[in-house]
């Protein structure tokens, strides 16, 4: 018992961070995601994939997210330069770096959780099974999800993930995915 006592005074200025930014990644959902998941070239490349990727099964999927992982800092990662310097990837990048500090990365998914577009290597290519994407992407349109913020060692950070679904305008079908990551301290 004397060890729980010890421990909640720990748990609860996690509590507090949360709490004290939820409002604001709220609205950076709302207003600033939303935005994203609206621009004609993340949606236009989203309907591409999607087409391209319509036949993969999930052992297929899961065998390009090994492909994925196993090229994450290597020199030779042909996957993950074809995403990284697609012309979407450069303009989240852009939108990355304009953030002045607020967006620590930026990628979109398709209906199948694959990255399409991202500004920065992410640790693995295929979301589908995080909540990101099934509690955006399955949901339905105007769907958002806000992670828990939590601290990145390396960098002292407090960072959400803010991802929304991304519809296709003319048939309001949710046809991907988009995720935010946030420095809370900054917004």
């Amino acid at each position: 018992m004397k060890k729980l006592y010890i421990a909640l005074p720990l748990l609860f200025p996690l509590t507090t961070v949360a709490n004290e930014f939820e409002a604001a990644l709220k609205q950076f959902a709302m207003n600033d995601v939303k935005s994203m998941a609206t621009d004609a070239d993340v949606v236009s490349q989203i309907k591409a994939q999607n087409q391209q990727t319509s036949q993969l099964d999930q052992n297929q999927i899961t065998s390009l997210d090994n492909d994925w992982r196993s090229q994450v800092g290597q020199d030779n990662a042909p996957l993950i330069n074809s995403k990284l310097n697609s012309e979407l990837s450069k303009k989240l990048a852009t939108m990355q770096q304009k953030s002045q500090g607020v967006i620590t990365e930026i990628f979109v998914m398709d209906n199948k959780g694959l990255n399409v577009a991202q500004s920065a290597v992410t640790s693995d290519y295929w979301q589908g099974d995080e909540d990101k994407w099934q509690q955006t992407y399955l949901v339905g349109p105007n769907a958002y999800h806000i992670s828990e913020i939590e601290e990145d060692e390396s960098t002292q950070m407090f960072q959400s993930q803010v991802s929304y679904a991304i519809s296709d305008p003319a048939s309001g079908q949710v046809i991907g995915a988009i995720t935010v990551g946030v420095n809370v301290e900054e917004l």
